[in-house]
């Protein structure tokens, strides 16, 4: 100490009760923030009990600021979040609760609350795990022990679900790709059905456009029958001329 380095009594005297004197201050210090701490725990468990979340959450967050590692102001703040459905903000106080506690009990406490934000949001495989750890630290906890089997049975079945609406799914998919198809060839159809279309209107507006003293095309027979025909006129005429001509007569001669 400073005091007894000057070789005087009385100084070292005074300093030594100085010294008392300040670790009967800290002392009361101490022993009036801890009676702070334990009426603001207690007003907050007055809150909680009423069904006054916010306000316990209030209070049990001004014992914190007292003593930060306060384990039961810690489990009773995650508490009050979780009534509040603040179920990650309630997680979190509980996961450092875990960390802090120096119990089994504590530790398989905390664990079995944060259990029970997973199945408030349907997360069945993690609270599945927090489950895990309270029976790790509690094997005895019957409530832990139901609620990891609820877990299962309820993400065995959600998983179930997500393979039923899956191929539920592909159903669909394949029959959706299926009427597209269709959908597909009817319009490949329309489109060669109107192409056809055009080309033959095209054609007809073609030969419309033909002169009209054009000779019309003939199919072979109406050509044979058409050159039958001249040929019978041709012999008629020739077979009339003959007849007209008739057969020279022999003349005699005159001498």
């Amino acid at each position: 100490m400073k005091q007894l380095h000057n070789g005087l009594m009385a100084q070292w005297l005074n300093g030594s009760m100085r010294s008392i004197g300040v670790i009967a201050v800290m002392l009361f210090a101490h022993s009036y923030a801890h009676g702070q701490i334990n009426r603001y725990l207690q007003q907050g468990n007055k809150f909680y009990e009423q069904g006054k979340y916010k306000e316990a959450t209030e209070d049990y967050a001004r014992a914190l600021k007292k003593d930060p590692n306060n384990v039961p102001g810690m489990f009773n703040l995650g508490n009050s979040l979780y009534q509040q459905k603040k179920y990650d903000e309630s997680r979190q106080i509980m996961a450092n609760t875990a960390k802090i506690s120096k119990d089994k009990n504590g530790r398989a406490a905390a664990n079995y609350n944060i259990g029970n934000t997973y199945m408030s949001q349907q997360k069945w495989e993690e609270a599945i795990n927090a489950y895990k750890q309270t029976l790790k630290n509690n094997p005895q906890d019957a409530d832990a022990k139901y609620n990891l089997s609820y877990a299962r049975q309820m993400m065995k079945k959600e998983q179930q679900q997500n393979q039923d609406n899956k191929d539920k799914q592909d159903k669909q998919d394949k029959q959706d790709q299926k009427q597209q198809q269709n959908k597909d060839q009817d319009k490949d159809k329309q489109n060669q059905q109107q192409q056809q279309n055009q080309q033959d209107k095209q054609e007809e507006k073609k030969e419309q456009q033909e002169p009209q003293n054009q000779p019309s095309k003939l199919s072979q027979q109406q050509a044979e029958q058409l050159l039958n025909a001249l040929q019978q006129q041709e012999k008629k005429l020739q077979d009339k001329l003959k007849k007209e001509k008739g057969v020279p007569v022999k003349m005699e001669r005159d001498w």
